[in-house]
């Protein structure tokens, strides 16, 4: 893969990329209102998915940091976008261009006065992984084989610019209404902001590695500080293919069920025990090794879960309250779903609604043991995302529901869903991670 020699940094040099992208789009559909002339509407429209998600991404790799990272967030969506920008948008995951070996030394000589040769016994300026944010290199030190991921100049000052450009199309993303969005849209802006911070990552890292080191058949690795800094960060050097790739090759029910369930307490303890957890669970931050064993990389986007949420929270996940029409309605005034302003109408079409989500996105918490293969229940997810996403009454209402703190755990339990559905893993035990306390 070509590297890239600069990226855009300044605020107009990437607008100017954005309106370059917005004009090839607008190419597209023109070309799309041709099509449906003398082709079918499926054949148009299919051609215009394929085209515009290959031209959107192409501006965005070019850009990387927060516009990439939208890009990356939305391909984990795939009930909202067509297949074609799913996977186009999935290459965000670990597979973008890199920089450049010139761009790579500036990065060492800036935050470590010295290049990386000087650092490393071993280092190899061709990255093995670019995704949105940074890049990945192989080095040795003493005999140990590391991994060197440094952030691309700029991303961490071009945040707030960034979003502000594609807030349309993160406000679609995390399904945030313009009406009162500010305080969603902080909650991404500050998301973003902490994972450019590689010192508070490492810290991060160890925290949830060592808290987390008891649960069978997950691994980490270890970090290092004295070769670290705010845009560089060390740690061991992890062998292995990334879930979705693993995936791809293996077809082992066992290993699955086995990687499924790890994965599961991984994440139930972190949410339940510890209150904080891994909120950006994609294919490309765990890899599997050899021995079929999970390996958890990534720990830049933390969610701290503050009690007064989590209680409400996951007493809805309870059927004697979903079913309980009194006390359902006291949550979801708790998690302000509801508030006191509300008209009659607008409460009984939210109760309602919630009511339907509810019911079938907590069904793995009604059981003891649950088969995350079963495709009837992510059919029923994506019918229900389906029909809310096309009802008048919602764009009617116009209203941003809930707690700014269901950005970021809902984004995990989709993700960790979709994960978990990838693997088809059956026989997960739901509450063993009460046994990790």
């Amino acid at each position: 893969m070509k590297s890239i020699d600069r990226i855009p940094k300044s605020k107009l040099q990437r607008a100017s990329k954005i309106v370059t992208t917005g004009a090839k789009v607008g190419v597209n559909y023109i070309k799309y209102y041709g099509e449906k002339l003398s082709k079918s509407e499926k054949i148009a429209k299919d051609n215009l998915n394929k085209n515009n998600a290959e031209d959107i991404y192409g501006g965005l790799k070019q850009l990387k940091g927060s516009a990439l990272k939208v890009a990356q967030m939305l391909s984990m969506e795939k009930n909202i976008l067509p297949q074609a920008y799913v996977e186009k948008f999935s290459l965000a995951q670990f597979s973008v261009p890199p920089l450049s070996s010139p761009l790579v030394i500036k990065t060492f000589k800036k935050y470590f006065g010295k290049n990386p040769d000087a650092i490393f016994d071993y280092f190899d300026s061709n990255s093995v992984n670019a995704a949105s944010i940074g890049q990945v290199h192989k080095a040795k030190k003493n005999g140990k084989e590391l991994a060197v991921k440094i952030q691309y100049p700029g991303v961490a000052d071009s945040i707030k610019s960034d979003l502000a450009m594609v807030k349309p199309i993160a406000l679609r993303m995390f399904n945030i209404k313009g009406k009162d969005s500010d305080k969603y849209f902080k909650e991404v802006e500050d998301k973003l902001t902490e994972e450019t911070d590689y010192c508070l990552e490492i810290q991060q890292s160890q925290e949830i590695s060592k808290a987390c080191a008891h649960i069978p058949n997950i691994l980490f690795p270890n970090y290092y500080n004295e070769y670290s800094s705010k845009r560089i960060l060390t740690m061991d050097f992890m062998k292995g293919l990334h879930l979705s790739e693993y995936i791809k090759k293996n077809n082992d029910q066992e290993k699955f069920n086995r990687l499924g369930q790890a994965l599961w307490d991984f994440y139930m303890h972190q949410i339940h025990n510890l209150k904080k957890v891994h909120a950006d669970p994609h294919p490309g931050n765990f890899l599997i090794n050899n021995d079929a064993q999970l390996i958890a990389l990534d720990f830049g986007c933390m969610k701290v879960i503050p009690q007064t949420f989590y209680k409400p929270y996951f007493e809805l996940a309870d059927n004697s309250i979903i079913n309980n029409k009194e006390r359902f309605s006291e949550k979801l005034y708790e998690l302000e779903i509801l508030t006191p302003n509300d008209t009659k109408e607008e409460v009984s079409f939210f109760t309602d609604m919630f009511h339907d989500l509810l019911s079938v996105f907590t069904l793995p918490f009604q059981k003891e043991i649950f088969d995350f293969s079963d495709s009837d229940f992510f059919g029923k997810i994506g019918d229900l995302a389906e029909r809310y996403s096309q009802s008048s009454e919602l764009r009617k209402f116009n209203s941003n529901r809930g707690s700014k703190h269901f950005i970021y755990m809902n984004r995990t339990f989709f993700g960790l869903y979709n994960l978990m559905f990838d693997l088809k893993a059956k026989e997960v035990k739901i509450n063993q991670f009460q046994h990790y306390k």
